[in-house]
């Protein structure tokens, strides 16, 4: 099985980072991993003239209107993508037209099928996701267009969770036949067995509880109730400490005691990978209490290490998180005493949060890795060719 695989960044580099946390190379690896061929189409480049158009769009919305304008959006930024893809499609054979995200194939016409892998969908992300805030209506039009068109084009629209999938069935009339759900896996090379998962448990201590923020976005990940959590089981009698990695927040004088932050710690160095590593396996809960969220790889990276989770049971994270299973999700309105009673009952009988731990593992090793993925994925991909 040959795959034309068509991202606007380059997927093979994972310095690039910052391009969906990773995850186009993480999923090229996956497909690559099942012995399926990979021609790269990526990155893609903005034409100048395009790009000068959609800056004067930009200031016109933005003068006018107090509006946001998306250019990734435009059709004729996506027009241009498509275009590139076409003409590199022209020089290779291939059974697929691959994307990570719809935004590369949307506008493209090819003999191929089309098939993406994603975790949202324009009418999901919209007024959720600061970038997706305030959009004028020009751009919202453009969003719900380019979903459309892309659901339409493909033969298979693969999601990272129900949710998303649920969002493209009922929201865009999308085929149910069609869409199907393939969590992503965790962003790390873990190769601990269930032993070393089991002594790494029983290393941690039952007198005191770490919690872990992971989180570069404060406000939405729900940074400010981790704190409160935090705050409200050293009050409650057990000594809790909480560390922070991925921003650097103001804390309240009366929480600072119990919280350290550590800032941006890049995962595309080998000593940040390890750091995060550490930190992870060392706490017993991840706590992001996210308004909003796609998905969220650190919830897998987490059970990774045998680490359960404590979440809001909002946009994809039920897809990961399975209640008394691998962790907890609470309403988005929960009161912060629901998350300390959690914890607490955990801790008073420590033999069950052992327990827990072993199953975060055992869900991690089960359906939330990246082997697991690609081979779903390879099993999709061949009922379209």
């Amino acid at each position: 099985m040959k795959l034309a695989y068509a991202t606007t960044y380059n997927s093979q580099d994972l310095k690039e980072f910052y391009n969906w946390a990773g995850l186009g190379y993480y999923i090229a690896q996956s497909l690559e991993h099942q012995s399926i061929s990979l021609d790269y189409i990526g990155p893609l480049e903005d034409s100048i003239a395009i790009r000068s158009i959609c800056k004067l769009k930009r200031h016109y919305h933005q003068i006018f209107e107090r509006k946001n304008y998306l250019r990734a959006l435009d059709p004729l930024t996506l027009q241009n993508y498509a275009n590139q893809v076409s003409h590199k499609l022209s020089r290779i054979e291939s059974d697929i037209v691959f994307s990570a995200t719809i935004t590369s194939t949307a506008h493209l016409n090819c003999t191929q099928p089309i098939v993406f892998w994603a975790d949202a969908t324009f009418a999901s992300l919209l007024d959720s996701y600061p970038a997706y805030k305030n959009l004028c209506q020009e751009s919202i039009e453009h969003g719900h267009k380019m979903e459309r068109l892309a659901l339409k084009k493909s033969a298979l629209a693969i999601f990272a969770s129900d949710w998303a999938a649920q969002t493209a069935i009922n929201y865009y009339q999308a085929d149910p036949s069609k869409v199907k759900v393939v969590p992503f896996g965790a962003n790390v090379e873990n190769q601990m067995t269930f032993d070393q998962i089991k002594d790494l448990i029983k290393s941690r201590p039952s007198d005191k509880c770490k919690l872990l923020f992971i989180g570069y976005d404060w406000v939405r990940k729900g940074g400010d109730i981790a704190v409160k959590v935090t705050k409200a089981l050293n009050s409650a009698g057990l000594n809790t400490e909480l560390t922070v990695v991925g921003c650097s927040p103001a804390i309240e004088e009366s929480a600072a005691p119990f919280v350290k932050t550590l800032g941006v710690v890049s995962k595309s160095t080998e000593a940040g990978r390890s750091l995060i590593n550490r930190l992870i396996s060392e706490s017993h809960f991840l706590i992001l209490p996210s308004k909003a969220e796609c998905y969220g790889i650190v919830f897998c990276e987490a059970n990774s290490f045998g680490v359960p989770c404590l979440a809001t049971n909002v946009g994809g994270i039920p897809t990961i998180i399975r209640d008394g299973q691998n962790g907890k999700t609470f309403d988005r309105d929960a009161d912060v005493e629901d998350y300390c009673q959690y914890v607490l009952q955990l801790f008073t009988t420590y033999s069950e949060y052992e327990k827990l731990s072993l199953s975060s593992f055992h869900e991690y090793q089960s359906r939330l890795n990246w082997s697991v993925a690609g081979r779903t994925a390879k099993d999709l991909l061949k009922t379209v060719i």
